[in-house]
């Protein structure tokens, strides 16, 4: 069957012009989608592609058709299978284990996607990798930096993602970045699921995380304790850089040059700063990782009289022996959102609770698409938060 449509027009002149469009009626023309956007996954893995199926669903579009595969010399290659030509194309990539490979992906079907003449490409990153190594470590190298100019080249235009390690990492990109919250939706879950909350005490496990945990206890209207001493020594001034050259330096030539030393750090023995006794402790964080350090913080809680200890984090990364720890330490849940895909480690512990963030994703896509104003989805955000 065919369509036959007839379009009338009046010019200037008062002469009338009609104008006859034929095409097949089951077919749209020109084959372009009616939203004007598409998304697509760019993970080779189905688990890592739940969270791009809950957008999807949220904004009542397919997801793109695309196959991202690894070749048998571990290649990665990206076949697009529809036209993007002139559309806003949203790349959802989600960071499994194998974190390398993930960028990779990504990196390959931006390009294929930039190639293929798309308006507009956008990237959907809701962890962004690297973030941890975001500042000069003696001789390292600024990696997230490296990244944001890795994905510039293939072809990203913008790039949505969530609760960066530090807000500053915005700064390494030359094109828009939207640093979304998950605290709301922590928030409501300690509101909703934790029973007597009121009576709940915000632990910040280091006093660099300190001014997240103040933003939590000032939004439920509760104390807050900090964990300070010689266990935390992950996040180390040590080695930022500052002392290379090495402070032996040799003064021939300057015999009246003479530098101040700067005195070594010794950390003072672990305490808490704070009245936990008789409360729930909530741990809050970005990232959960490697968790020794959150099993040693819930040991000395319990120690100064805490008799339930939660914690709360936006990225469940969880790796190496995480479940088994989390499952023998004194810690009563560990609730984490599905940026990250963590559904065999909550097989192999019971403790860990996911939060749904697919919503405030997908209500970013529909306004950047549509032109709109993403002030709504920051509202009563301040610039410490």
């Amino acid at each position: 069957f065919w369509l036959d449509l007839t379009l009338t027009a009046r010019c200037v002149a008062c002469d009338v012009v009609e104008v006859r469009l034929i095409y097949p009626q089951d077919s749209p023309p020109m084959n372009i989608s009616r939203s004007g956007y598409r998304v697509f996954a760019a993970n080779s893995s189905g688990v890592c592609t739940e969270l791009a199926k809950k957008i999807t669903e949220r904004l009542g579009v397919e997801l793109g058709k695309s196959v991202v595969y690894q070749e048998s010399n571990s290649e990665t290659r990206v076949d697009v299978k529809e036209s993007v030509r002139g559309q806003d194309i949203f790349i959802i990539q989600t960071i499994p284990r194998d974190v390398n490979t993930a960028i990779m992906e990504l990196l390959v079907m931006a390009y294929a996607l930039k190639t293929s003449c798309a308006k507009n490409i956008i990237g959907v990153i809701p962890y962004f990798p690297y973030s941890k190594q975001c500042k000069m470590r003696k001789r390292g190298s600024i990696v997230c930096k490296l990244l944001a100019s890795m994905l510039a080249k293939a072809g990203l235009t913008h790039l949505i993602t969530m609760d960066l390690h530090q807000k500053e990492i915005q700064g390494f990109f030359t094109f828009p970045v939207d640093n979304l919250r998950a605290s709301p939706y922590l928030i409501q879950y300690i509101q909703e699921e934790i029973p007597d909350y009121r009576n709940a005490i915000i632990v910040a496990k280091s006093p660099s995380a300190a001014k997240r945990a103040q933003s939590y206890a000032e939004r439920l209207r509760l104390g807050l304790a900090v964990i300070h001493g010689e266990a935390q020594h992950s996040e180390s001034d040590m080695a930022d850089g500052r002392q290379s050259p090495p402070l032996s330096r040799t003064t021939s030539g300057h015999p009246g040059l003479e530098l101040p030393l700067m005195m070594a750090k010794e950390k003072p023995p672990i305490s808490v700063v704070g009245d936990v006794g008789g409360r729930i402790a909530i741990i809050v964080d970005d990232i959960i990782d490697d968790v020794e350090d959150f099993v040693a913080a819930a040991e000395i809680l319990k120690e100064r009289g805490a008799y339930k200890i939660y914690i709360m984090a936006t990225h469940g990364l969880l790796s190496a022996e995480a479940p088994r720890l989390i499952e023998e330490s004194a810690i009563d849940e560990v609730v984490v959102t599905n940026t990250v895909p963590h559904e065999v480690q909550k097989l192999q512990c019971p403790k860990i609770r996911t939060v749904d963030v697919s919503m405030i994703l997908a209500e970013a896509i529909r306004r950047i698409h549509n032109g709109e104003s993403m002030s709504y989805l920051f509202r009563n955000i301040a610039v410490d938060d």
